[in-house]
């Protein structure tokens, strides 16, 4: 759990580090640059977002664990496969109730 935490906080570290200061970096730019800038902004904003979501569960994993409920479904309560968890640590439902869920 703690290398997933690591490699989250590593990428989202890297994210805020490649940020221009101002709202775009260049003014006097040609405006087909300004909206590849923007694009590439708009691109790290959601891979940003989704590394947070991604750390909340890497969180909710790490308070399962202090509970002694890791490994169990959040939501029926059956095992999640070890295999599962060996892909994915911060997982919290079986594959069918994931898909079921995503539908």
């Amino acid at each position: 759990m703690a290398a997933e935490r690591l490699r989250i906080e590593e990428a989202l570290r890297r994210l805020r580090i490649d940020e221009p200061d101002g709202e775009l970096s260049n003014l006097d730019q040609h405006p087909g640059d300004a909206g590849s800038e923007m694009f590439e902004r708009e691109r790290d904003e959601g891979l940003a977002d989704s590394l947070r979501e991604e750390l909340s569960a890497v969180e909710r994993a790490e308070q399962r664990l202090e509970d002694g409920t890791y490994g169990l479904s959040v939501d029926s309560g059956e095992p999640i496969p070890d295999g599962r968890l060996e892909a994915m640590p911060q997982a919290e439902r079986t594959v069918a109730e994931q898909a079921r869920l995503q539908r």
